[in-house]
């Protein structure tokens, strides 16, 4: 069995950005979403989650799996996510946070 540090030296290899924001129309936004799916791979992204919001539908927040925290910061920074973005009609500015994983937590 692993110590604990040895555990944690594991799971944090991997980074991950969080997105949330709001969206004019959201089958219009999701058709630009899956477009890009290729410019965020190239990128670096490994692929993700995307939730919808409960009492707002037009919120959403997608988690992103990196292969290098700099790749992703390199990625939100980048012209062609804002361009994007704005192509896809999100209509407020998005939150992005950086983070990396600690551990699983047991159900």
């Amino acid at each position: 069995m692993l110590a604990r540090s040895e555990r944690y030296a594991e799971v944090t290899e991997m980074a991950y950005m969080i997105v949330r924001h709001k969206v004019a129309d959201y089958a219009k936004w999701k058709a630009a979403f899956d477009e890009h799916v290729a410019t965020r791979a190239a990128g670096g992204s490994l692929g993700g989650l995307l939730f919808r919001g409960a009492d707002n539908t037009n919120e959403m927040i997608a988690v992103f799996e990196w292969d290098d925290l700099g790749k992703a910061r390199q990625f939100a920074q980048s012209d062609n996510l804002r361009e994007t973005m704005q192509r896809a009609g999100v209509s407020d500015i998005p939150d992005i946070y950086f983070v990396e994983k600690v551990e699983d937590l047991a159900r």
